[in-house]
């Protein structure tokens, strides 16, 4: 579902990346524009309470992912550089995001309990992330699981708006409780995943 979905921001935001190539943008610079705007707004706003607008500002930036990859696409620059920094800059990106809920917690929020869960979303969300770069490097596949990065990403900027709009902190609050736990049993499942292969391996 979320590929179909990528998939028709891919073709509604070609002609962006069109234009972006024809102004001589590079795919490079769109990445850390957008990672930049993510971190500014989720950094900026998150922590203020501001949550509906700080995730119509994050979403916006959040496209960058899209067009920065169309245009790499169709210059012929895709590479293990454009690969790696993309993949770098995600990082910060979803860091960013459960920061700026924490500190919403540690501050205004005041909130010890959602404090933590936001932390251990952002934790659990590395190493979800950790598991499957490790396990490519080694020669294994640790793709898959309930809650991979697009999965939050999403659920956790659709409700965090909402709970904004609609003054619900509920829904955050019980989207941080999923994906703490689904983030967990992610982690296990590729760990699990990887051992398989391990094992595998060296019996054959």
């Amino acid at each position: 579902m979320l590929e179909r979905f990528r998939q028709f921001w891919n073709r509604l935001l070609s002609p962006v990346a069109d234009g972006l190539i024809r102004l001589g943008v590079s795919p490079d610079a769109v990445t850390f524009v957008g990672t930049a705007g993510v971190c500014v707004g989720a950094l900026w706003l998150f922590p203020q309470g501001e949550f509906f607008w700080g995730t119509m500002f994050v979403t916006a930036f959040v496209f960058s992912d899209i067009v920065d990859g169309t245009m790499a696409r169709k210059l012929g620059r895709s590479s293990n550089w454009g690969a790696f920094l993309d993949s770098t800059l995600d990082r910060l990106g979803d860091a960013a995001i459960f920061g700026g809920i924490a500190l919403w917690y540690a501050w205004e929020g005041d909130s010890p309990l959602y404090l933590c869960l936001s932390l251990i979303c952002l934790v659990l969300g590395m190493m979800t992330s950790y598991t499957r770069a490790r396990a490519e490097s080694l020669g294994m596949d640790a793709k898959g699981g309930i809650a991979e990065r697009s999965d939050r990403l999403v659920a956790i900027l659709v409700m965090t708006g909402f709970s904004g709009l609609f003054d619900l902190p509920i829904l955050q609050h019980a989207t941080l409780w999923v994906l703490a736990v689904a983030s967990l049993v992610t982690v296990v499942q590729r760990i699990a995943k990887v051992r398989r292969q391990a094992l595998g391996s060296a019996d054959g």
